[in-house]
């Protein structure tokens, strides 16, 4: 699936979080804007959002990674055309025509038929 870019989108996180299957996280608290996301800090002092149902929450307020993640956000100009490759609370993982991956926000993108350019 393709999608164009209703503006510009910019990166709020330089040091973006990254973890692994496996990993323990420290949780934190839920977002309120998109609720699927929870603050999240790994050992190594990256901290951001990511998706609760990619955690297994422990009783001790850590969680367990279910999955590898990266929370990645693209930097996009107005019209930009990105391909779509799966979406989470709100959140499509996209790719830039020079090869270049991160999310970006649903109400940002405009799906496109497969057959537009």
């Amino acid at each position: 699936m393709r999608a164009r870019l209703l503006g510009p989108y910019r990166s709020q996180y330089p040091n973006p979080l990254r973890f692994r299957t496996g990993q323990i996280v420290e949780l934190g608290v839920r977002d309120e804007e998109w609720p699927a996301f929870a603050w999240v800090r790994t050992d190594d002092g990256r901290a951001g959002w990511a998706p609760v149902a990619w955690l297994q929450l422990l009783d001790d307020g850590r969680a367990e990674a279910l999955r590898d993640y990266d929370a990645r956000e693209l930097d996009v100009d107005s019209g930009e055309m990105v391909k779509l490759h799966h979406e989470h609370g709100g959140w499509w993982w996209s790719e830039r025509a020079n090869g270049a991956t991160g999310w970006l926000p649903a109400r940002d993108l405009e799906l496109l038929e497969e057959n537009c350019t």
